[in-house]
C-alpha cells in the first residue's frame, strides 16, 4: 500500500513537471485560401501588437427581432411604438452565464478586457501576436493586398475553448480580411445627356439633376419641416469632409427660395474632423450634405464624421457608428451611408452581429438606408468576378432599406450600374417572398446558378443616380452613383416623418414591412434596364419589384397616402 502510493505520488510530481495540460480548442472559424488580391507576405513578428475584439453570443435576438416586426408592420396592434434604449439592450445583453465563462477564461490569459458596446456584446483587449497564436491555435501572418500594397496581420483559421462554444460569438479581426475599396465613394464623371422629359419637369433635368427636378419628379415639398425633434443622420468615412462653404454656394445655386446660411450640424466618433479648407471637401460628403439639407427643407441634419480611430477593426466605423446611434436616448430618426463593400469579403459570423445592430437601431425607430452599389451583379464597384454574381454589403441585410439607381425622366429606368441581386449570407425576409417568387418565377433559366435563389433580394426602392449636380472646392459638376439615391430617398423619409411627428404620430422607423405592404403602390413602377456584369446583362428591371430598381421610385403624395397621412 506504501509503495503504490509513492508510485502515485511519482506520477503527480511528473505529471506537475510536463507543465498545463492541453488545452481543449475546437475550429470556431476559418477560410478556404487566401482572398483574392492577397497574397501572404511573411510570419507576424510575435512581438506586434494585435488589437482584438471578441462578440459574445448575444441574448434573446429571436424576439427583438419579433420586437422589430411588431413595432415596423402596419397591420400589428403595437405599430410604431418603438422601443427604448433599455428595452433594446435587454434583448442584446449577453447572459450573465456567458460574460463570466469569457471574462475567466479571459483572466486566465492574464487578459483584462474593456466593453466597447452599450449593450455589452462586445470587448477589446491587446495581446502580442505570439499570445493570439497561442490563445487561438492560430497563425497569424502578413498578408499584402498586390494592387494597393495594403498589408494586415490575419489568420485563415482560429479556435476557441471547447466550453466557450455557445458564449463566444467571434474573435475579430481574424479570418475577415480588409477590402483596400471597400468604402470608396460610389460616384464616377458622368457623360452628358439629352433626353425627351415631361413638361411639369424643367428642360435642364434631360441633363442635369437638381433639387429642383426631384421636386417636380417626385412631388417633394418645399415647404419647411416644423418638427425640431425630427433628425437626419449623414454619416462620413475615409476622411470625407463636408464643407459649408459648398454646401452655401449649393442652396444659392438651386435652393433660392431657402436661406444660404442653412446648414448641417457636425458630430465626430473614433477621432472624426471636419476640416473647412477647400481642397478638402469631399465629393461624398459633398453630395451627401446638399442632397438632405437641399432636399429635406428644413429637417435638422448631422453629419456624423467617423475617424480613423476604429474601435471595430475592418469594417472601418460601421459598427461603431451604429454602436454610438445605440448610446443616445434619442437616436436620429433616419440614417443614409453611401459606402459599401462585397459581402464575401467578410466572415458570415461578423456579417451577422453587424446586421443585428442594424436590427437594434432599427427596434428604437430609426429607419437605415444604405446605396446598393455601382457594380451591377459584380459588386459594390465594377470589376471581374467568377461564375458566380458578387452581393453587396450592407445592402443583403435584412433590416435595412437598399437603394439603387435610375436615370432618365421619361421614363426613368435603371441605371446599368445600379446594383443589386440575392444575398449569400441571409434568406428571403417574410415581407419580400412573394415578390422575389415572382421575380425568380419569371426569369428561368436566365442567370441559373449565378445567384442564390433563396436569398434576401436587394434593392428595396431606387432614385435618381445620374448626372447629379453638386458643388466640390466651389466648382460645380456632376456626379453618378446610387450614392446619389439613398440621400435623396433619405430625405423623403424625413420629410414623412416631419409630418407624421407633426400629427402626433411615430416616426417610420425601419421601412421595409411598410415599403412591400401599405406602401408598394406608392411607387413610380421601373420596367427596362439592366445591370450588367460578370460577363452577363445582369438582371433586368420588370413589372413590380425586380433586383435593379427595387420597388421602384417614390411618388411623395401616395406616399402620404400610404403613411395615414
Amino acid at each position: 500500500m506504501v509503495a503504490l502510493s509513492i508510485a502515485l505520488l511519482a506520477s503527480l510530481v511528473a505529471l506537475a513537471c510536463a507543465g498545463p495540460a492541453p488545452r481543449n480548442l475546437v475550429l470556431h472559424e476559418s477560410r478556404d485560401g487566401v482572398p483574392e488580391g492577397f497574397v501572404k507576405s511573411s510570419t507576424a513578428s510575435p512581438d506586434t501588437t494585435l488589437k482584438l475584439r471578441i462578440a459574445l453570443v448575444q441574448g434573446d435576438m429571436a424576439s427583438l427581432e419579433k420586437a422589430l416586426y411588431d413595432v415596423s408592420v402596419p397591420s400589428s396592434p403595437l405599430y410604431g411604438q418603438h422601443l427604448s434604449k433599455q428595452e433594446v439592450e435587454e434583448y442584446v445583453k449577453p447572459t450573465q452565464e456567458s460574460v463570466d465563462a469569457v471574462n475567466q477564461w479571459l483572466s486566465s490569459e492574464g487578459i483584462t478586457a474593456n466593453t466597447i458596446s452599450p449593450a455589452g456584446d462586445w470587448l477589446q483587449f491587446s495581446v502580442p501576436v505570439s499570445k493570439a497564436n497561442e490563445m487561438f491555435d492560430a497563425d497569424f501572418s502578413v498578408f499584402t493586398h498586390t494592387e494597393s500594397g495594403q498589408q494586415a496581420i490575419r489568420t485563415l483559421s482560429y479556435s476557441i475553448p471547447k466550453e466557450l462554444v455557445g458564449h463566444l460569438d467571434l474573435v475579430h479581426p481574424t479570418i475577415t480580411f480588409p477590402n483596400p475599396y471597400s468604402h470608396l465613394p460610389v460616384v464616377s464623371s458622368p457623360a452628358p445627356r439629352n433626353l425627351t422629359i415631361d413638361a411639369s419637369v424643367p428642360s435642364s433635368c434631360g441633363s442635369t439633376i437638381t433639387p429642383t427636378c426631384l421636386q417636380d419628379l417626385y412631388g417633394i415639398p418645399t415647404t419647411a419641416a416644423t418638427q425640431s425633434s425630427n433628425k437626419l443622420a449623414v454619416s462620413g468615412f475615409i476622411d470625407q469632409y463636408a464643407n459649408k462653404a459648398d454646401l452655401k454656394s449649393f442652396l444659392t445655386k438651386y435652393r433660392t427660395d431657402i436661406s444660404s446660411a442653412t446648414t448641417f450640424t457636425l458630430e465626430t466618433i473614433d477621432g472624426g474632423e471636419n476640416p473647412q479648407d477647400g481642397s478638402d471637401a469631399g465629393v461624398e460628403a459633398n453630395l451627401d450634405t446638399q442632397y438632405t439639407v437641399g432636399i429635406a427643407t428644413g429637417v435638422p441634419t448631422y453629419f456624423i464624421s467617423v475617424g480613423d480611430n476604429y474601435q471595430d477593426g475592418d469594417l472601418e466605423g460601421f459598427l461603431d457608428i451604429v454602436n454610438y446611434l445605440l448610446s443616445m436616448d434619442q437616436p436620429q430618426q433616419v440614417l443614409t451611408t453611401s459606402y459599401g463593400q462585397n459581402e464575401n469579403t467578410m466572415s458570415r459570423s461578423l456579417a451577422n452581429n453587424l446586421c443585428n445592430a442594424y436590427m437594434q437601431l432599427g427596434a428604437r425607430g430609426t429607419s437605415i438606408l444604405f446605396a446598393s452599389g455601382d457594380g451591377g451583379v459584380s459588386g459594390s464597384q465594377s470589376g471581374s468576378c467568377g461564375s458566380k454574381f458578387v452581393p453587396t454589403f450592407p445592402s443583403g441585410c435584412p433590416y435595412l432599406t437598399s437603394v439603387g439607381a435610375t436615370t432618365g425622366i421619361n421614363p426613368e429606368v435603371a441605371a446599368s450600374f445600379s446594383s443589386g441581386g440575392f444575398s449569400n449570407y441571409w434568406g428571403v425576409p417574410s415581407y419580400q417572398q412573394s415578390v422575389v417568387s415572382s421575380y425568380i418565377s419569371g426569369l428561368g433559366s436566365t442567370n441559373k446558378g449565378k445567384y442564390n435563389s433563396s436569398g434576401r433580394g436587394f434593392p428595396d426602392v431606387s432614385a435618381q443616380g445620374e448626372n447629379v449636380e453638386i458643388v466640390v472646392d466651389g466648382s460645380t459638376e456632376g456626379v453618378d452613383g446610387t450614392s446619389c439615391a439613398s440621400p435623396i430617398f433619405a430625405s423623403i423619409v424625413s420629410l414623412l416623418n416631419d409630418e407624421l411627428i407633426a400629427a402626433g404620430k411615430s416616426p417610420l422607423g425601419f421601412l421595409n414591412p411598410f415599403l412591400y405592404s401599405d406602401g408598394a403602390s406608392a411607387f413610380n413602377d421601373i420596367t427596362s434596364g439592366d445591370n450588367p456584369g460578370c460577363n452577363t446583362n445582369g438582371f433586368s428591371a420588370k413589372s413590380g419589384w425586380d433586383p435593379v430598381t427595387g420597388l421602384g421610385t417614390p411618388n411623395y403624395a401616395k406616399l402620404r397616402t400610404a403613411v395615414g397621412l
